[in-house]
């Protein structure tokens, strides 16, 4: 495996989040509509804006996304969390004191008794990250 690629499912916010993320991580994003897949004139005007395919691009990741929910409809839960590696205490704290905006901060940004700078967090979105830092300490 070369690449390790989160993939988040929103409920009608994955423009929003996405757009988020963007600002709080970086890298260039990309969106798919509805109404871009074949035969779009079928389709309600409403779920022409639904995002199919979301795609936030940089050098160290991606990271993608979705409101197409299957029948079921969506259920949050804790099993997935996003992990990212800083090789800096400053990117760290910059990311996650963006990242914090409108979240339940689980563990704030802390230097632990492993050595590391760590921090978790539940976002706005209701996905979870856990930030890392190795600074010698």
């Amino acid at each position: 495996m070369k690449k390790l690629s989160p993939y988040f499912t929103f409920n009608g916010n994955c423009r929003e989040a996405m757009k988020f993320y963007q600002k709080c991580l970086g890298g260039e994003l990309h969106f798919q509509t509805a109404a871009e897949m074949p035969v779009p004139e079928k389709m309600p005007a409403k779920m022409k804006k639904i995002i199919v395919h979301a795609s936030l691009v940089s050098e160290s990741f991606v990271l993608m996304g979705s409101d197409m929910v299957d029948d079921q409809g969506l259920i949050k839960g804790n099993a997935v969390s996003v992990s990212i590696h800083f090789s800096t205490e400053k990117e760290l704290r910059n990311c996650y004191k963006k990242l914090s905006f409108g979240a339940l901060q689980t563990y704030p940004a802390q230097h632990n008794f492993y050595g590391m700078l760590f921090g978790s967090l539940t976002d706005r979105y209701g996905n979870q990250w856990l930030l890392d830092c190795s600074t010698g300490r």
